[in-house]
């Protein structure tokens, strides 16, 4: 490797500087290291925020985690307005330097895998016509994206994907059988690579409490199919996730947690919430979580818009998180 003047230089300015430094300010700096990576062990979870929650600059978003949220953990969705199942071979190379300068790991691929119409039931009232997330697949391209979220899991190194089970139908038990063996076959699949399904609960889509989550779980038992437990979905849709719907769930299939929170509104609907804004007693699930052996990803997922951009948004409610996460006596 050639070296020029001006690296040189500095290569010689950081080695006078460290012969330099006082033996306190050395210490000083060892007790710092030594802290953060104490503070990283205590928390029992991975903690991490979704990227784009904060911004479609994918650097920036990790400058926020890695610098100002103290994180050692992330959760792709979509960056530079694209889905992260949409990267060219280019992009994946740029995300994987950016991830490594600023010393995140990937908790999972948040993927929109089965988030479409189920073929030949009649159109769901939840059937959405847009993007999600820089992302629209029909059902006849969910086998082909699924092989490309286990190549994403190998070049970001993660054992992890996100999936959903179709927009929710007004009455899904005559497809119910026939949803369960796709996911059955998606985690088989995914079981030849040692990747983990996650089905995340969603109130657009079939599996959305928690009473549906643990009926899932129980009909499909391949132990890589996982449920993404998410409290803030639940509670959306009208049902208490915690403790009610959390007492259903198998805690061995939970393979990792979205944290956002839900407020009612005056015409008996939802809006999100900061963590700890909301109806989602989030003390006690946070709680029950480490008492019940919990060590995946616990990641936020903003939602909230009311802090006047989806950055303030998103460190309003990351603050929310970690006073909460205090309050139940969790380090992290």
């Amino acid at each position: 490797m050639g070296y020029t003047r001006r690296t040189l230089l500095a290569g010689l300015g950081l080695a006078g500087l460290g012969a330099a430094m006082p033996r306190l300010v050395k210490k000083a700096v060892a007790s710092s290291l030594t802290e953060s990576l104490a503070a990283e062990n205590a928390c029992p979870f991975r903690l991490a925020v979704i990227n784009d929650e904060i911004t479609q600059d994918f650097e920036k978003a990790c400058q926020i985690v890695s610098g100002d949220f103290r994180l050692h953990w992330i959760e792709l969705r979509s960056m530079w307005n694209k889905n992260v199942t949409e990267l060219d071979a280019k992009q994946i190379a740029d995300v994987r330097t950016i991830l490594d300068e600023h010393k995140l790991r990937v908790t999972d691929i948040a993927s929109p895998l089965f988030k479409t119409d189920w073929p030949g039931a009649p159109r769901s009232s939840q059937s959405e016509t847009r993007d999600q997330f820089h992302a629209s697949f029909d059902a006849s391209a969910q086998d082909k994206l699924l092989e490309r979220c286990i190549l994403l899991c190998k070049s970001f190194n993660t054992d992890r994907i996100r999936c959903f089970d179709f927009w929710r139908l007004d009455d899904p038990k005559p497809y119910r059988a026939a949803m369960n063996a796709k996911l059955q076959q998606a985690a088989e699949r995914c079981a030849k690579d040692n990747i983990i399904l996650l089905l995340e609960n969603e109130m657009s889509c079939n599996t959305a409490t928690g009473e549906e989550s643990a009926a899932v779980l129980k009909a499909i038992p391949n132990k890589n199919f996982m449920l993404n437990w998410d409290p803030g979905n639940a509670a959306a849709l009208g049902s208490t996730p915690y403790p009610t719907g959390y007492d259903m769930l198998p805690k061995d299939r939970i393979g990792h947690c979205h944290c956002k929170d839900v407020v009612t509104t005056p015409d008996y609907k939802y809006d999100w919430a900061p963590v700890g804004g909301g109806i989602v007693n989030w003390v006690g699930q946070l709680q029950a979580l480490q008492r019940d052996g919990f060590r995946y990803g616990l990641s936020l997922e903003t939602h909230w818009h009311g802090g006047g951009s989806p950055e303030a948004s998103t460190r309003i409610s990351m603050e929310g998180l970690k006073k909460t996460l205090a309050k139940a006596g969790i380090s992290c």
